[in-house]
C-alpha cells in the first residue's frame, strides 16, 4: 500500500515557457502533492528566496523544499544565481537540483564547484523527462531527510 505523499513546495526557475509546462505536467504525472512556483531568471529568484520586490509576502514566496534551476537564464544566469544561494548562510541549505539541455562537461563541474546538490540533463522525449522527474521527487522529497527551517 502507496503512503501518501507529503504536499511540498517546489521552486522552478526557468525562462523557457515549454520546458516550464513540461515540467509541471511530469510533476503533475508523478502524483506528488505539491505547489509549484515559478521565475524566470536569476534576479527573480534570488528576490523571491530573499523576499524582495514583489515577492515579499511569505504567502507569494514560501521558503522551498525544492529548487529546480535552469543555467540558461536571462539576466542573472543559474549559474551566478547557484554561486549566490550556495554563499549564503540561509538559503545554501535548499536542495537545488540543475535541469538543464546541456550536457557540457564545463557546465557540469562549475555546477558541482558550487555547490548543487544535483545536476540533471532534461531528456528529449517525455516519457525519460517524466522517468527522471519521478527519480528525482521520489529522492528529494521522500528518501532524504532535509533540515527544518530554523
Amino acid at each position: 500500500m502507496d503512503s501518501p505523499k507529503k504536499s511540498v513546495v517546489i521552486l522552478i526557475a526557468e525562462d523557457d515557457d515549454d520546458d516550464f509546462l513540461l515540467t509541471q505536467e511530469a510533476l503533475e504525472e508523478s502524483h506528488l502533492l505539491n505547489t509549484l512556483f515559478r521565475v524566470k531568471n536569476g534576479e527573480e529568484l534570488l528576490d523571491y528566496l530573499l523576499r524582495r520586490g514583489s515577492y515579499t509576502e511569505p504567502t507569494v514566496s514560501p521558503g522551498p523544499t525544492l529548487i529546480l534551476l535552469d543555467l540558461n537564464m536571462p539576466k542573472m544566469d543559474g549559474r551566478e544565481a547557484l554561486k549566490q544561494i550556495k554563499s549564503h548562510p540561509t538559503l545554501r541549505r535548499i536542495p537545488v537540483v540543475v535541469l538543464t539541455t546541456s550536457g557540457a562537461a564545463e557546465d557540469i563541474a562549475k555546477a558541482y564547484d558550487l555547490g548543487v546538490n544535483s545536476f540533471i540533463r532534461k531528456p528529449v522525449c517525455f516519457n525519460e523527462f517524466l522517468k527522471a522527474i519521478q527519480v528525482l521527487t521520489e529522492y528529494w522529497l521522500e528518501i532524504v531527510t532535509l533540515p527544518t527551517e530554523e
